[in-house]
């Protein structure tokens, strides 16, 4: 069995995104987040990184990249271009995260960067759905109502994302709120994510006021 992944920025005391590191065979943080002293608490469980992999590069997601690439000198992979990257994700592409493979699946609208990762097990979704956020408490969307952003093509991702979920999904680690974890009495993930599609196709602001 996979080793328990860690949300790295758990204390965080300001504004962030959830940053997660999957140990295993090849260690991994998936974002960097913008709470001082993440490459500290990364160091607390291991003393190598292979590898960040950023889900989009919002600041939030980004913010304390230079901290970790300069504790760890990890590789840094990414759908578009930065100064730390060195390799590039493309839609279809298998990376290795701890012990399992995922595939990168596009899914831009609430960036047009955007990547969700999808194993056996396990969907890392950075923006695109998260169980809860404040709009929603049990599958919501990421926001589209800012410059760069697309109601339209972040619902075309929620169905691509669908399409290529398999059922043996049991956890979603999102950029924001609380990490899923399916019940057998209760939501599996892809409940949470058609819950999700089927309240951003309604195209209605998600928050009031936007």
């Amino acid at each position: 069995m996979s080793e328990a992944v860690v949300l790295v920025t758990a204390d965080a005391d300001q504004f962030t995104c959830n940053a997660y590191f999957v140990p295993g065979e090849t260690s991994t943080l998936v974002d960097a987040g913008t709470m001082p002293g993440v490459a500290d608490v990364v160091a607390e469980h291991t003393d190598t990184l292979d590898r960040v992999v950023l889900t989009h590069q919002h600041s939030d997601h980004v913010g304390r990249l230079d901290e970790v690439v300069d504790a760890f000198d990890p590789d840094v992979f990414a759908y578009a271009a930065h100064p730390h990257r060195t390799d590039a994700l493309e839609d279809g592409d298998t990376v290795a995260m701890g012990d399992e493979a995922f595939d990168v699946v596009y899914t831009p609208g609430h960036a047009a960067d955007h990547v969700s990762l999808v194993s056996e097990t396990r969907l890392f979704s950075g923006d695109v759905v998260v169980y809860n956020d404040g709009a929603y408490d049990d599958g919501s969307f990421g926001r589209t109502d800012m410059a760069g952003q697309s109601r339209e093509r972040l619902i075309a991702s929620l169905g691509t994302l669908l399409d290529r979920l398999p059922d043996s999904v049991t956890a979603m680690y999102a950029g924001h709120g609380d990490v899923f974890r399916a019940d057998e009495d209760g939501d599996s993930v892809r409940d949470v994510v058609e819950r999700a599609l089927s309240r951003a196709e309604l195209r209605q602001p998600k928050y009031p006021g936007e």
